[in-house]
């Protein structure tokens, strides 16, 4: 008899899991950039910066390719682990010689699972590299005078 396990929804196989541990580290990694952006934009409104506009909105726009980036791989890392799961419940059908709800569930429940761990990394990632991408701007044109 099988048991059932959020943790096994996200840690069905190998694969699985590999995929799901990528996306919980760049979900990880994505809320650090966010959290660093909050401060410093925080810190940016107690104390406008002043200076060379290129040399001072550096800062601002450090790590925001990252966001881009989990915003725009982690969707597919997630699809990647459905197309898994839905092999895997294929897979199953053929070795069970069954088309039974208890054959097919496991593997289609990882899939799902994975593909809600891409959406969490991705859509907090898009989402903040947005609203920072137009804040490190209109400060740019802030200390340019524009």
């Amino acid at each position: 008899m099988n048991s059932f396990s959020i943790w096994s929804l996200f840690t069905g196989d190998f694969v699985t899991a590999i995929a799901s541990i990528v996306l919980v580290g760049f979900s990880v990694m994505s809320w650090a950039v966010i959290i660093e952006k909050i401060r410093l934009f925080r810190a940016a409104r107690r104390n406008k910066p002043s200076g060379d506009a290129d040399k001072v909105i550096m800062p601002y726009d450090k790590n925001l390719w990252f966001l881009a980036m989990v915003a725009g791989v982690s969707p597919f890392i997630g699809l990647f682990g459905t197309v898994w799961g839905v092999m895997d419940s294929f897979a199953a059908i053929g070795l069970n010689q069954s088309v039974s709800i208890g054959v097919i569930a496991p593997g289609l429940a990882t899939a799902l699972g994975t593909t809600a761990l891409g959406l969490v990394a991705a859509i907090p990632a898009a989402i903040a590299y947005q609203v920072f991408t137009k804040k490190s701007d209109d400060l740019y044109d802030e200390l340019k005078g524009k």
